[in-house]
Protein backbone atom coordinates (compact mmCIF):
# COMPACT_ATOMS: atom_id res chain seq x y z
CA UNK A 1 0.00 0.00 0.00
CA UNK A 2 2.82 2.36 0.90
CA UNK A 3 4.49 1.60 -2.42
CA UNK A 4 1.26 2.33 -4.28
CA UNK A 5 0.81 5.61 -2.39
CA UNK A 6 4.35 6.66 -3.21
CA UNK A 7 3.89 5.76 -6.86
CA UNK A 8 0.69 7.89 -6.97
CA UNK A 9 2.37 10.90 -5.38
CA UNK A 10 5.22 10.94 -7.88
CA UNK A 11 3.05 11.69 -10.98
CA UNK A 12 1.21 14.40 -8.98
CA UNK A 13 4.49 16.05 -8.04
CA UNK A 14 5.69 15.85 -11.63
CA UNK A 15 2.39 17.38 -12.82
CA UNK A 16 2.65 20.18 -10.27
CA UNK A 17 6.24 20.91 -11.27
CA UNK A 18 5.22 20.93 -14.92
CA UNK A 19 2.37 23.42 -14.22
CA UNK A 20 4.77 25.74 -12.38
CA UNK A 21 7.22 25.49 -15.26
CA UNK A 22 4.44 26.32 -17.75
CA UNK A 23 3.31 29.30 -15.67
CA UNK A 24 6.88 30.54 -15.47
CA UNK A 25 7.37 30.19 -19.23
CA UNK A 26 4.07 32.00 -19.92
CA UNK A 27 5.12 34.83 -17.60
CA UNK A 28 8.51 35.11 -19.29
CA UNK A 29 6.89 35.12 -22.72
CA UNK A 30 4.46 37.86 -21.70
CA UNK A 31 7.30 39.94 -20.26
CA UNK A 32 9.34 39.54 -23.45
CA UNK A 33 6.32 40.45 -25.60
CA UNK A 34 5.73 43.53 -23.46
CA UNK A 35 9.35 44.64 -23.79
CA UNK A 36 9.17 44.18 -27.56
CA UNK A 37 6.01 46.29 -27.74
CA UNK A 38 7.42 49.06 -25.55
CA UNK A 39 10.44 49.34 -27.84
CA UNK A 40 8.09 50.25 -30.69
CA UNK A 41 8.23 54.06 -30.52
CA UNK A 42 8.56 56.81 -33.12
CA UNK A 43 12.10 57.87 -32.16
CA UNK A 44 13.47 54.28 -32.40
CA UNK A 45 11.51 52.64 -35.22
CA UNK A 46 9.66 55.46 -37.00
CA UNK A 47 8.64 53.62 -40.19
CA UNK A 48 7.31 50.50 -38.43
CA UNK A 49 5.59 52.59 -35.74
CA UNK A 50 3.75 54.80 -38.26
CA UNK A 51 2.82 51.74 -40.36
CA UNK A 52 1.35 49.92 -37.34
CA UNK A 53 -0.38 53.14 -36.23
CA UNK A 54 -2.16 53.47 -39.60
CA UNK A 55 -3.21 49.80 -39.57
CA UNK A 56 -4.54 50.06 -36.01
CA UNK A 57 -6.40 53.25 -36.95
CA UNK A 58 -8.12 51.44 -39.83
CA UNK A 59 -9.08 48.55 -37.52
CA UNK A 60 -10.51 50.97 -34.93
CA UNK A 61 -12.49 52.87 -37.58
CA UNK A 62 -13.91 49.58 -38.83
CA UNK A 63 -14.91 48.57 -35.29
CA UNK A 64 -16.54 51.94 -34.59
CA UNK A 65 -18.42 51.83 -37.91
CA UNK A 66 -19.76 48.40 -37.04
CA UNK A 67 -20.84 49.58 -33.57
CA UNK A 68 -22.61 52.61 -35.07
CA UNK A 69 -24.40 50.32 -37.53
CA UNK A 70 -25.58 48.17 -34.62
CA UNK A 71 -27.04 51.32 -33.04
CA UNK A 72 -28.37 52.78 -36.27
CA UNK A 73 -31.68 53.77 -34.64
CA UNK A 74 -29.89 56.06 -32.18
CA UNK A 75 -27.65 57.39 -34.94
CA UNK A 76 -30.70 58.16 -37.10
CA UNK A 77 -32.37 60.02 -34.21
CA UNK A 78 -29.22 62.11 -33.63
CA UNK A 79 -29.05 62.94 -37.36
CA UNK A 80 -32.70 64.03 -37.35
CA UNK A 81 -32.11 66.31 -34.34
CA UNK A 82 -29.01 67.78 -36.00
CA UNK A 83 -31.01 68.39 -39.19
CA UNK A 84 -33.77 70.19 -37.25
CA UNK A 85 -31.23 72.35 -35.46
CA UNK A 86 -29.53 73.13 -38.79
CA UNK A 87 -32.85 74.25 -40.27
CA UNK A 88 -33.57 76.44 -37.24
CA UNK A 89 -30.03 77.83 -37.40
CA UNK A 90 -30.26 78.84 -41.06
CA UNK A 91 -33.83 80.21 -40.98
CA UNK A 92 -34.20 83.92 -40.23
CA UNK A 93 -36.56 84.94 -37.47
CA UNK A 94 -36.97 86.13 -33.89
CA UNK A 95 -35.70 82.78 -32.62
CA UNK A 96 -32.17 83.54 -33.90
CA UNK A 97 -31.32 85.30 -30.63
CA UNK A 98 -31.98 82.11 -28.67
CA UNK A 99 -30.29 79.92 -31.28
CA UNK A 100 -27.10 82.03 -31.11
CA UNK A 101 -27.17 81.93 -27.32
CA UNK A 102 -27.56 78.14 -27.29
CA UNK A 103 -24.83 77.73 -29.92
CA UNK A 104 -22.41 79.84 -27.89
CA UNK A 105 -23.15 77.99 -24.65
CA UNK A 106 -23.01 74.58 -26.30
CA UNK A 107 -19.63 75.22 -27.96
CA UNK A 108 -18.23 76.68 -24.73
CA UNK A 109 -19.37 73.65 -22.68
CA UNK A 110 -18.27 71.17 -25.37
CA UNK A 111 -14.82 72.77 -25.45
CA UNK A 112 -14.25 72.25 -21.72
CA UNK A 113 -15.86 68.79 -21.65
CA UNK A 114 -13.56 67.77 -24.50
CA UNK A 115 -10.49 69.05 -22.64
CA UNK A 116 -11.61 67.15 -19.55
CA UNK A 117 -11.98 63.92 -21.54
CA UNK A 118 -8.50 64.37 -23.06
CA UNK A 119 -7.11 64.77 -19.55
CA UNK A 120 -8.36 61.41 -18.24
CA UNK A 121 -9.41 59.15 -21.12
CA UNK A 122 -6.06 57.35 -21.29
CA UNK A 123 -5.03 58.27 -24.84
CA UNK A 124 -1.27 58.02 -24.82
CA UNK A 125 0.11 59.77 -21.75
CA UNK A 126 -2.98 61.95 -21.26
CA UNK A 127 -2.99 65.71 -21.86
CA UNK A 128 -2.70 67.77 -18.66
CA UNK A 129 -5.42 70.20 -19.70
CA UNK A 130 -5.95 71.62 -16.21
CA UNK A 131 -2.37 72.93 -16.08
CA UNK A 132 -2.41 74.03 -19.72
CA UNK A 133 -5.91 75.49 -20.16
CA UNK A 134 -8.32 75.59 -17.22
CA UNK A 135 -5.80 76.66 -14.57
CA UNK A 136 -4.47 79.60 -16.65
CA UNK A 137 -8.06 80.61 -17.53
CA UNK A 138 -9.08 80.73 -13.85
CA UNK A 139 -5.86 82.61 -13.02
CA UNK A 140 -6.56 85.18 -15.77
CA UNK A 141 -10.13 85.74 -14.52
CA UNK A 142 -8.85 86.09 -10.95
CA UNK A 143 -6.19 88.68 -11.84
CA UNK A 144 -8.69 90.58 -14.02
CA UNK A 145 -11.37 90.56 -11.32
CA UNK A 146 -9.05 92.17 -8.77
CA UNK A 147 -7.69 94.67 -11.30
CA UNK A 148 -11.14 95.67 -12.63
CA UNK A 149 -12.94 95.35 -9.26
CA UNK A 150 -15.66 93.60 -11.25
CA UNK A 151 -16.45 90.27 -12.91
CA UNK A 152 -18.96 91.75 -15.42
CA UNK A 153 -16.55 91.57 -18.36
CA UNK A 154 -18.06 92.69 -21.72
CA UNK A 155 -19.28 89.81 -23.92
CA UNK A 156 -17.86 89.82 -26.54
CA UNK A 157 -14.84 89.82 -26.34
CA UNK A 158 -15.07 87.66 -23.17
CA UNK A 159 -14.21 84.78 -22.90
CA UNK A 160 -11.76 85.08 -25.84
CA UNK A 161 -10.32 88.22 -24.33
CA UNK A 162 -10.85 89.81 -20.92
CA UNK A 163 -11.44 93.56 -20.83
CA UNK A 164 -12.51 95.67 -17.86
CA UNK A 165 -16.09 97.01 -18.08
CA UNK A 166 -16.66 100.72 -18.60
CA UNK A 167 -16.77 102.48 -15.24
CA UNK A 168 -15.25 99.49 -13.43
CA UNK A 169 -16.55 98.47 -10.03
CA UNK A 170 -16.26 99.32 -6.36
CA UNK A 171 -12.78 98.83 -4.94
CA UNK A 172 -12.67 95.81 -2.61
CA UNK A 173 -16.02 94.41 -3.83
CA UNK A 174 -14.46 91.23 -5.25
CA UNK A 175 -14.66 88.07 -3.16
CA UNK A 176 -13.54 84.49 -3.61
CA UNK A 177 -17.13 83.37 -4.10
CA UNK A 178 -17.84 85.91 -6.86
CA UNK A 179 -14.78 84.70 -8.83
CA UNK A 180 -15.76 81.06 -8.22
CA UNK A 181 -19.24 81.75 -9.60
CA UNK A 182 -17.72 83.41 -12.70
CA UNK A 183 -15.71 80.30 -13.67
CA UNK A 184 -18.10 77.67 -12.26
CA UNK A 185 -19.59 76.58 -15.62
CA UNK A 186 -16.29 75.87 -17.39
CA UNK A 187 -14.79 74.26 -14.28
CA UNK A 188 -17.76 71.93 -13.80
CA UNK A 189 -17.81 71.05 -17.51
CA UNK A 190 -14.12 70.19 -17.36
CA UNK A 191 -14.74 68.05 -14.27
CA UNK A 192 -17.65 66.30 -16.03
CA UNK A 193 -15.31 65.60 -18.96
CA UNK A 194 -12.77 63.96 -16.65
CA UNK A 195 -15.59 61.79 -15.23
CA UNK A 196 -16.60 60.70 -18.75
CA UNK A 197 -12.96 59.89 -19.50
CA UNK A 198 -12.93 57.37 -16.63
CA UNK A 199 -15.63 55.23 -18.29
CA UNK A 200 -13.46 53.21 -20.77
CA UNK A 201 -11.56 51.28 -18.01
CA UNK A 202 -14.90 50.55 -16.29
CA UNK A 203 -16.59 49.22 -19.46
CA UNK A 204 -13.51 47.24 -20.48
CA UNK A 205 -13.23 45.48 -17.11
CA UNK A 206 -17.00 44.89 -16.91
CA UNK A 207 -17.13 43.34 -20.40
CA UNK A 208 -14.10 41.14 -19.64
CA UNK A 209 -15.68 39.88 -16.40
CA UNK A 210 -19.05 39.12 -18.02
CA UNK A 211 -17.63 37.43 -21.12
CA UNK A 212 -14.64 35.76 -19.50
CA UNK A 213 -12.47 36.95 -22.40
CA UNK A 214 -8.93 38.26 -21.98
CA UNK A 215 -9.05 42.00 -22.77
CA UNK A 216 -6.30 43.67 -24.74
CA UNK A 217 -5.40 46.03 -21.91
CA UNK A 218 -2.20 45.99 -19.87
CA UNK A 219 -3.74 47.89 -16.95
CA UNK A 220 -6.35 45.15 -16.55
CA UNK A 221 -3.65 42.46 -16.72
CA UNK A 222 -1.70 44.27 -13.99
CA UNK A 223 -4.89 44.53 -11.93
CA UNK A 224 -5.48 40.77 -12.14
CA UNK A 225 -1.84 40.06 -11.23
CA UNK A 226 -2.18 42.43 -8.26
CA UNK A 227 -5.24 40.54 -7.02
CA UNK A 228 -3.38 37.24 -7.32
CA UNK A 229 -0.37 38.55 -5.38
CA UNK A 230 -2.34 40.65 -2.87
CA UNK A 231 -1.15 38.79 0.23
CA UNK A 232 2.56 39.15 -0.57
CA UNK A 233 2.44 42.86 -1.52
CA UNK A 234 5.26 44.80 0.13
CA UNK A 235 5.99 47.98 -1.85
CA UNK A 236 4.12 51.21 -1.18
CA UNK A 237 2.61 51.61 -4.68
CA UNK A 238 1.07 48.12 -4.66
CA UNK A 239 -0.31 48.63 -1.15
CA UNK A 240 -1.78 51.99 -2.22
CA UNK A 241 -3.46 50.33 -5.21
CA UNK A 242 -4.83 47.59 -2.96
CA UNK A 243 -6.11 50.26 -0.57
CA UNK A 244 -8.04 51.94 -3.39
CA UNK A 245 -9.38 48.57 -4.54
CA UNK A 246 -10.56 47.58 -1.03
CA UNK A 247 -12.16 50.98 -0.39
CA UNK A 248 -14.09 50.92 -3.67
CA UNK A 249 -15.12 47.28 -3.25
CA UNK A 250 -16.24 47.47 0.40
CA UNK A 251 -17.56 51.03 0.82
CA UNK A 252 -19.23 51.27 -2.61
CA UNK A 253 -20.71 54.64 -3.62
CA UNK A 254 -19.03 56.66 -0.87
CA UNK A 255 -15.70 54.90 -1.44
CA UNK A 256 -15.80 55.83 -5.15
CA UNK A 257 -16.86 59.38 -4.17
CA UNK A 258 -13.91 59.69 -1.77
CA UNK A 259 -11.42 58.48 -4.40
CA UNK A 260 -12.85 60.82 -7.06
CA UNK A 261 -12.99 63.91 -4.81
CA UNK A 262 -9.23 64.26 -4.35
CA UNK A 263 -6.36 64.41 -6.87
CA UNK A 264 -5.76 60.68 -7.23
CA UNK A 265 -3.42 59.23 -9.89
CA UNK A 266 -4.70 55.73 -9.02
CA UNK A 267 -8.34 56.45 -9.88
CA UNK A 268 -8.07 54.41 -13.12
CA UNK A 269 -7.79 51.43 -10.79
CA UNK A 270 -11.14 52.39 -9.23
CA UNK A 271 -12.81 52.20 -12.64
CA UNK A 272 -11.25 48.80 -13.37
CA UNK A 273 -12.23 47.56 -9.88
CA UNK A 274 -15.84 48.70 -10.29
CA UNK A 275 -16.07 47.05 -13.69
CA UNK A 276 -14.41 43.84 -12.50
CA UNK A 277 -16.75 43.48 -9.51
CA UNK A 278 -19.81 44.49 -11.61
CA UNK A 279 -20.64 47.65 -9.67
CA UNK A 280 -23.82 49.19 -11.23
CA UNK A 281 -23.07 51.84 -13.85
CA UNK A 282 -24.95 54.69 -12.16
CA UNK A 283 -23.33 53.94 -8.81
CA UNK A 284 -19.88 54.28 -10.40
CA UNK A 285 -20.59 57.17 -12.78
CA UNK A 286 -22.81 59.09 -10.32
CA UNK A 287 -20.15 59.02 -7.59
CA UNK A 288 -17.40 59.85 -10.10
CA UNK A 289 -19.37 62.76 -11.58
CA UNK A 290 -20.21 64.27 -8.18
CA UNK A 291 -16.65 63.80 -6.94
CA UNK A 292 -14.82 65.16 -9.98
CA UNK A 293 -17.24 67.80 -11.33
CA UNK A 294 -18.37 69.27 -8.01
CA UNK A 295 -16.18 68.44 -4.99
CA UNK A 296 -12.71 68.08 -6.53
CA UNK A 297 -13.32 70.87 -9.04
CA UNK A 298 -14.23 73.36 -6.31
CA UNK A 299 -11.09 72.40 -4.34
CA UNK A 300 -8.83 72.93 -7.38
CA UNK A 301 -10.65 76.11 -8.37
CA UNK A 302 -10.33 77.57 -4.85
CA UNK A 303 -6.61 76.74 -4.77
CA UNK A 304 -5.94 78.56 -8.08
CA UNK A 305 -8.03 81.61 -7.09
CA UNK A 306 -6.26 81.96 -3.74
CA UNK A 307 -2.83 81.48 -5.36
CA UNK A 308 -3.47 84.21 -7.95
CA UNK A 309 -5.31 86.69 -5.75
CA UNK A 310 -3.87 90.21 -5.90
CA UNK A 311 -1.98 90.34 -2.60
CA UNK A 312 -0.54 86.82 -2.99
CA UNK A 313 0.80 87.61 -6.48
CA UNK A 314 2.35 90.87 -5.28
CA UNK A 315 3.99 89.07 -2.37
CA UNK A 316 5.38 86.37 -4.68
CA UNK A 317 6.86 88.99 -7.06
CA UNK A 318 8.45 90.90 -4.16
CA UNK A 319 9.76 87.60 -2.75
CA UNK A 320 11.43 86.82 -6.10
CA UNK A 321 13.09 90.24 -5.97
CA UNK A 322 14.55 89.54 -2.52
CA UNK A 323 16.63 86.60 -3.80
CA UNK A 324 20.32 87.58 -3.48
CA UNK A 325 22.20 88.58 -6.69
CA UNK A 326 19.70 87.20 -9.26
CA UNK A 327 16.50 88.49 -7.61
CA UNK A 328 16.10 91.86 -9.42
CA UNK A 329 16.84 90.34 -12.85
CA UNK A 330 14.25 87.59 -12.23
CA UNK A 331 11.71 90.02 -10.80
CA UNK A 332 11.79 92.35 -13.84
CA UNK A 333 10.11 90.04 -16.43
CA UNK A 334 7.39 89.05 -13.93
CA UNK A 335 6.65 92.71 -13.15
CA UNK A 336 6.62 93.59 -16.85
CA UNK A 337 4.27 90.72 -17.61
CA UNK A 338 1.80 91.76 -14.88
CA UNK A 339 1.95 95.38 -16.04
CA UNK A 340 1.27 94.33 -19.65
CA UNK A 341 -1.72 92.29 -18.52
CA UNK A 342 -3.12 95.27 -16.59
CA UNK A 343 -2.75 97.50 -19.66
CA UNK A 344 -4.59 94.94 -21.82
CA UNK A 345 -7.46 94.82 -19.33
CA UNK A 346 -8.01 98.58 -19.55
CA UNK A 347 -7.56 98.92 -23.33
CA UNK A 348 -9.85 96.83 -25.53
CA UNK A 349 -7.97 95.58 -28.58
CA UNK A 350 -4.69 96.94 -27.26
CA UNK A 351 -1.64 95.52 -28.99
CA UNK A 352 1.06 93.61 -27.16
CA UNK A 353 4.35 95.38 -26.48
CA UNK A 354 7.01 95.17 -29.15
CA UNK A 355 9.33 93.11 -26.92
CA UNK A 356 7.38 89.97 -26.22
CA UNK A 357 7.74 88.91 -22.60
CA UNK A 358 9.81 85.75 -22.30
CA UNK A 359 7.37 84.29 -19.75
CA UNK A 360 4.53 84.15 -22.27
CA UNK A 361 6.96 82.87 -24.95
CA UNK A 362 8.15 80.05 -22.66
CA UNK A 363 4.58 79.11 -21.72
CA UNK A 364 3.53 78.94 -25.39
CA UNK A 365 6.48 76.66 -26.19
CA UNK A 366 5.75 74.43 -23.16
CA UNK A 367 2.15 74.02 -24.33
CA UNK A 368 3.34 73.21 -27.86
CA UNK A 369 5.86 70.62 -26.60
CA UNK A 370 3.30 68.94 -24.33
CA UNK A 371 0.70 68.74 -27.11
CA UNK A 372 3.29 67.27 -29.51
CA UNK A 373 4.36 64.74 -26.89
CA UNK A 374 0.72 63.83 -26.29
CA UNK A 375 0.12 63.22 -30.01
CA UNK A 376 3.34 61.19 -30.27
CA UNK A 377 2.31 59.05 -27.28
CA UNK A 378 -1.02 58.30 -28.98
CA UNK A 379 0.82 57.16 -32.12
CA UNK A 380 3.12 54.95 -30.01
CA UNK A 381 0.23 53.51 -28.01
CA UNK A 382 -1.83 52.58 -31.06
CA UNK A 383 1.21 51.07 -32.81
CA UNK A 384 1.88 48.96 -29.71
CA UNK A 385 -1.76 47.84 -29.69
CA UNK A 386 -1.38 46.57 -33.25
CA UNK A 387 1.88 44.83 -32.31
CA UNK A 388 0.00 43.07 -29.50
CA UNK A 389 -2.60 41.87 -32.02
CA UNK A 390 0.21 40.36 -34.11
CA UNK A 391 1.75 38.67 -31.06
CA UNK A 392 -1.58 37.16 -30.01
CA UNK A 393 -2.18 35.94 -33.56
CA UNK A 394 1.28 34.37 -33.66
CA UNK A 395 0.77 32.58 -30.32
CA UNK A 396 -2.63 31.31 -31.47
CA UNK A 397 -1.10 29.88 -34.63
CA UNK A 398 1.62 28.18 -32.57
CA UNK A 399 -1.00 26.51 -30.36
CA UNK A 400 -2.98 25.19 -33.33
CA UNK A 401 0.09 23.61 -34.94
Amino acid sequence: MAANGASCEQPQKRAGAKDKQNDSSVRERRQKDKEDRLSLVVWRRPVTTLHYFLLETLIKLNEWTFKLWQRRGTVFLVLVLCSLFSIAYSTEGAHQHYVNYLEKRFLWCAYWVGLGILSSVGLGTGLHTFLLYLGPHIASVTLAAYECSSIDFPEPPYPDQIVCPQGGGVEGSISLFSIMSKVRLEACMWGAGTAIGELPPYFMARAARQSGADPEDEDYEEFEEMLEQAEGAQDFVTRAKLGVQHMVQKVGFFGILACASIPNPLFDLAGITCGHFLVPFWTFFGATLIGKAIIKMHIQKLFVIITFSKHIVEQMVSLIGSVPKVGPSLQKPFSQYLEAQRNKLHHAGGSAPADENWLSWVFEKVVLVMVCYFVTSIVNSMAQSYAKRLQQQRHLEEKTK
